[in-house]
């Protein structure tokens, strides 16, 4: 597994690096799949990425209305084409979306959830997989999906 695309969002960090680094994996992630990262699709995946809390389909409606005629049906058919290529993850958690830190790169998404400023960083430890695979096993529980959503405070909103 690669370096994470994002820096990690609880401590300060330069936020325009991680979204032109997000755009431009996005653009090659498209391009060796053939998918068509649409003037649309490409604004839906900035706007996840503006900040490291997730976003729901209607506060990105509201940020697209700005300067465009996007329905919701638009936004939702983006974003099922940024998860399908692995671009963005819902949160079932907060009925909200977020970029994903590895795209291209076959990984569980585990995510921070800081529930006081709602920031969120994607994690990708082999040592969860590993034990949720494990006990799935002895369960006789086949895995389809894995997310792990973890809720709690980040550091700068614990130190407040």
């Amino acid at each position: 597994m690669s370096q994470q695309l994002a820096d990690h969002p609880f401590t300060p960090h330069d936020h325009q690096q991680c979204i032109d680094q997000a755009m431009a994996r996005a653009e090659a992630l498209c391009r060796r799949q053939r998918a068509r990262l649409t003037p649309l699709r490409r604004r839906v995946l900035e706007l996840l990425w503006q900040s490291h809390r997730p976003v729901g389909a209607y506060e990105l409606l509201e940020q697209l209305r700005t300067g465009s005629r996007a329905a919701p049906p638009t936004v939702y058919r983006a974003l099922d084409f940024l998860q399908r290529v692995g671009l963005a993850h819902r949160l079932a958690s907060l009925n909200a979306y977020t970029g994903c830190c590895y795209p291209g790169e076959p990984h569980a998404g585990q995510f921070l959830i800081c529930r006081s400023c709602q920031a969120s960083s994607e994690l990708s430890s082999a040592g969860v997989s590993r034990s949720i695979r494990q006990a799935t096993a002895a369960a006789g529980f086949s895995v389809e999906q894995q997310t792990v959503e973890i809720h709690g405070l980040c550091s700068r909103c614990r130190e407040d």
